[in-house]
């Protein structure tokens, strides 16, 4: 893996001074509890490995640096499957070493969005082809064994760690801040070497570059949107006596009066359109009694026609036009894969904004998905900072709305999250739920940002973060990472 990956790789043309490549890399594996069960599809999430990587890279100019990322392995979100969790859990951890081998071998020199988008793009499926082709032939068959393939979604997660140090690397190499070196003053390409118009569009991607679709200026504080899971009791009513009792709120009012929350994100069923109603409505008539201004509604990935959630959307605007009203946006109701369900949703974007999320994997899909008729994408930095930096632009200059969603991001993952938030245009804030699921889990990282792992008067607050790349200040966070790196080089 010394060479370069493709005797045509775009890589080879990157000759800027500023460039750098990856010399090592550390990988570790953080565990964490949840303090109550967050429901993803037909799974409940109760707890979570965090894949944390330090990468050192080195400058032109002999000069070295090290950058970090983190992204927690939510098995149940990337890799939905009936089969048994643990399988599924111990392939992640085992990809995330196969690729810290790779990324610590990796020689091209250039931008980390140019090494990024190139990893992703030419090594990371054949990677991935050859790591499912080895469970395979190692006779992982039956219920024990789980799925044999390990789907993109869950490749692009464990990759993003990886991808997130390097952009982090880079800015603390050259001293600045990550989101500063976004223009073309670092870039060697265009995004017109990354992206493609939608066809019969008049947009062109020649000669601009990330810097130009971002605010001129971060914001400082975020509208933070709290998740409202399928499992999380509303009232005194719902209460099953095996809450937590450990100085956090349980009940959704509770936590809307202690946070001063304006903005909730709902999760549904999608495979039961009455109990999808009588929870937007419960939750809705909550908001409403404690000052909520926003909702909106995930329909968890479950939903096969788009008249199931026109449905839905139409009886709680003729029932309840207010609740109706406060309905910012629809987040993804249907599977995963495009390609695999070419649904025309154009009935319920007409209704509401409607944001691609687990199928957003790059601005290709991005690109179908706006062919489909969906208007708006949820960018997330568990898929790659590059990834989602390409998609941002391409939806921003296509018209699509743009928002940044929660992986339950806690510890250092929290911070590109938020950032990301900060500087992509987005509909409104970012959504942030680790203070709610695992709180305790960030606390070395929440004594240097206070603001960020918790909310109040219903923003998260980015003050603390500052210097070069993604600002987290890892010196000053007095965290104790094993031992023992699950890989290192």
């Amino acid at each position: 893996m010394g060479q370069p990956m493709d005797p045509f790789s775009p890589a080879l043309s990157a000759r800027k001074s500023t460039d750098c490549r990856v010399t090592g890399a550390t990988l570790w594996f953080l565990p964490v509890q949840t303090r109550v069960p967050l429901k993803f599809g037909t799974e409940a999430l109760t707890s979570v490995t965090c894949a944390r990587v330090r990468l050192r890279v080195v400058g032109r100019d002999g000069r070295v640096a090290e950058g970090w990322g983190e992204t927690p392995l939510s098995v149940q979100w990337v890799w939905p499957s009936l089969s048994p969790y643990a399988p599924r859990h111990d392939a992640l951890k085992l990809f995330c070493e196969v690729l810290a081998h790779a990324w610590a071998n990796f020689a091209d020199w250039g931008h980390p969005l140019e090494l990024g988008h190139d990893f992703t793009e030419l090594l990371l499926p054949r990677l991935l082809d050859d790591f499912n082709a080895s469970r395979l032939a190692g006779g992982r068959t039956g219920a024990e064994a789980g799925p044999a393939n390990v789907p993109w979604l869950a490749a692009l997660v464990c990759g993003s760690a990886f991808d997130l140090a390097l952009h982090d690397a880079f800015g603390r190499l050259h001293g600045r801040p990550t989101y500063a070196t976004y223009g073309a003053d670092f870039l060697n390409r265009d995004l017109a070497a990354f992206l493609q118009p939608a066809a019969g569009s008049a947009v062109s991607f020649a000669g601009k570059f990330p810097a130009e679709f971002l605010r001129p200026q971060r914001l400082e504080q975020l509208r933070a949107w709290h998740l409202v899971g399928g499992l999380d009791p509303l009232d005194a009513s719902e209460l099953r006596g095996d809450e937590p009792d450990d100085g956090y709120p349980v009940l959704l009012g509770d936590w809307i009066r202690r946070d001063g929350l304006k903005c909730l994100k709902i999760k549904l069923r999608g495979n039961d359109a009455g109990w999808d109603y009588g929870r937007l409505v419960k939750v809705g008539e909550i908001a409403v009694a404690h000052g909520v201004e926003w909702l909106t509604a995930d329909f968890n990935c479950t939903v096969r026609e788009p008249a199931y959630v026109c449905a839905v959307l139409d009886r709680l605007r003729d029932e309840h036009p207010r609740l109706f009203g406060m309905l910012l946006y629809v987040e993804q109701p249907f599977p995963y894969e495009l390609s695999e369900h070419l649904i025309d949703v154009h009935s319920v974007s007409a209704r509401k904004p409607l944001f691609l999320d687990e199928s957003a994997h790059d601005w290709k899909q991005v690109r179908r998905g706006r062919d489909l008729g969906w208007n708006g994408v949820a960018l997330k930095t568990c898929k790659t900072q590059s990834g989602a930096l390409l998609s941002a632009c391409w939806a921003h200059a296509h018209g699509l709305t743009l928002m940044v969603q929660d992986l339950t991001n806690p510890m250092l993952a929290q911070i590109p999250h938020c950032l990301l938030a900060a500087h992509v245009p987005t509909i409104m804030g970012v959504e942030t739920n680790a203070m709610q699921f695992y709180p305790e889990s960030s606390a070395p990282e929440a004594k240097v940002h206070p603001g960020l792992y918790q909310r109040r008067n219903g923003v998260v607050d980015l003050a603390s973060v500052a210097g070069a790349g993604f600002g987290y200040r890892v010196d000053e966070i007095t965290r104790t990472l094993p031992a023992q790196p699950a890989f290192e080089s």
